[in-house]
C-alpha cells in the first residue's frame, strides 16, 4: 500500500466514478481500477460496491476514506510547505453564519495584524456544512454554534451566546412580562432551514416541551426572517447577536422568554488533523475573544 494508492482511492471516492477519477489524475482507467483492487486485497475488505456501471462506497470504504483523505491532505500540505518554505502559508477557516457575521471578521483582522504574511481563506455556511468540510479536509479549523454530530470532529467551547424571541412592534407577546415557548408556538413561526444550528437549537427546545411547530416561513437567510417578523408575518427565535441592531432600531421588539435560551459556541477540528502553530494561535485568539466578551 502506497501513497499513490491512497490518492487514487480518495479521487474515486470523491468523484464516485473510476472514469472521472482517471481523468482527474491523468491515469488510464485500468490503472485506477487495479489500484483499488490492490487496496482491497491488501486490507482484505471490499471498498466499493459495483452495481452495473456505478460504484458506491461500502461501510468499510467510508471508514477508510476518513483516514485516507487526511493522510493525503497532510502529505500535500507537507509538500507545499517544504517546497515553498519561504512563501506565504494558508489558514482555512470555516464558520457558521452568526459567528461569520459578527465574530469572525474581528478575529481575522486581529490575526492578520499579528501574522500579515499568512493568507486566510474563510467559508461561511451553516454548521452542518462546516462540519462536512472538516471531514473532507477542506477547512482546517471551524467556529460553529452547535455540538458536532460526527464522532471524528472534536469541539471546545470558546464562548456563550443567547437566542432571542422577537416580533413586530405592537405584537401582543411583546407587552408581556414573561412568555413561555408554548405560548410562542401558538403564533405563526418563522424559522431557519433544517441543518442550521439555530434551527437545531429551537427544535430541541420545542421537543423538550413536547411541542410540535410547523414553520410558516423557512429561510436560509436570517435577515429575511427578521424582515418577515418586522412585517408582522409571525414570531421567530434567532441569535441575539444577529438581531441586536434591529432591536436598537426598533424594527423588531424582543419577546421576554420565561426560560432564556443559552448555547455554547465551539471551536471544532478533525481529530486526525495536525494542528500547526498558526492554527493553535488562531484557536487561542478565539478563546481570548470569548473570555473578553463574557467579561463585558
Amino acid at each position: 500500500m502506497t501513497l499513490r494508492h491512497l490518492k487514487i482511492f480518495v479521487s474515486v471516492f470523491q468523484n464516485k466514478s473510476v472514469t472521472k477519477a482517471s481523468r482527474e489524475l491523468h491515469l488510464a482507467q485500468p490503472s485506477v481500477s487495479l489500484a483499488i483492487r490492490e487496496l482491497e486485497d491488501y486490507y482484505g475488505i471490499c471498498l466499493f460496491d459495483r452495481i452495473g456501471r456505478t460504484i458506491a462506497p461500502t461501510e468499510g470504504g467510508r471508514e477508510f476514506y476518513g483516514y485516507a483523505v487526511h493522510v493525503v491532505g497532510l502529505f500535500d500540505e507537507m509538500e507545499t510547505k517544504i517546497r515553498n518554505w519561504d512563501t506565504i502559508g494558508i489558514l482555512r477557516v470555516g464558520s457558521s453564519i452568526t459567528i461569520g457575521t459578527h465574530i469572525l471578521p474581528e478575529l481575522l483582522v486581529r490575526f492578520q495584524e499579528r501574522y500579515p504574511q499568512l493568507k486566510v481563506e474563510a467559508v461561511v455556511a451553516n454548521s452542518a456544512i462546516v462540519e462536512e468540510r472538516l471531514l473532507h479536509n477542506e477547512v482546517d479549523i471551524g467556529l460553529v454554534e452547535s455540538t458536532p454530530e460526527q464522532p471524528d470532529i472534536l469541539a471546545e467551547a470558546f464562548m456563550e451566546d443567547g437566542l432571542c424571541a422577537v416580533a413586530a412592534p405592537g405584537h401582543p407577546l411583546t407587552e408581556r412580562d414573561r412568555v413561555s415557548l408554548a405560548e410562542l408556538a401558538e403564533y405563526p413561526f418563522l424559522m431557519r432551514e433544517k441543518g442550521s444550528s439555530v434551527r437545531d437549537a429551537v427544535d430541541a427546545c420545542f421537543a423538550l416541551m413536547q411541542l410540535q411547530v410547523r414553520p410558516a416561513w423557512e429561510s436560509v437567510s436570517s435577515q429575511a426572517i427578521v424582515r418577515a417578523a418586522a412585517a408582522g408575518l409571525g414570531v421567530t427565535i434567532l441569535p441575539c447577536l444577529l438581531v441586536e441592531e434591529d432591536l436598537q432600531r426598533g424594527t423588531v421588539v424582543k419577546i421576554p422568554l420565561e426560560n432564556p435560551i443559552r448555547r455554547k459556541l465551539n471551536i471544532v477540528w478533525h481529530k486526525s488533523k495536525y494542528l500547526t502553530e498558526n492554527m493553535k494561535i488562531f484557536m487561542e485568539m478565539a478563546r481570548e475573544y470569548g473570555q473578553k466578551t463574557q467579561k463585558n
